[in-house]
């Protein structure tokens, strides 16, 4: 299942916005071992995996391709914030695309 772990590095980066160069730095690394693990030429070691994970916002199994279900993670947040984040994705889900198609959002079939 590994297989999926340069492929889904990469998307998480281009999804942030980030060069390669930018995610080295900001994890400590050099932009070839970035590279390598996007290639998947280099694996990384546990304790890089773990950061790639914080750093990401993802769970170590969606990284390694062992899940398909991105995590938000919600700890540090109050209780009042908590709740919003679960009326917002209540929200959301209860719209599904068809609503956005009718607002002309994105998402939504054009």
């Amino acid at each position: 299942m590994i297989f999926d772990f340069g492929c889904r590095l990469r998307q998480l980066r281009l999804e942030k916005k980030l060069t390669q160069t930018q995610v080295a730095k900001r994890m400590n690394l050099s932009k070839a071992t970035i590279s390598g693990y996007e290639n998947n030429v280099k694996t990384p070691s546990l304790d890089v995996l773990a950061q790639l994970s914080i750093f990401y916002n993802v769970t170590t199994d969606y990284l390694l391709g062992l899940d398909n279900r991105p995590m938000l993670y919600i700890e540090g947040l109050s209780d009042s914030q908590r709740e919003l984040m679960a009326r917002l994705l209540a929200e959301f889900r209860a719209s599904g695309p068809e609503r956005a198609e009718k607002r002309g959002e994105p998402g939504g079939k054009p």
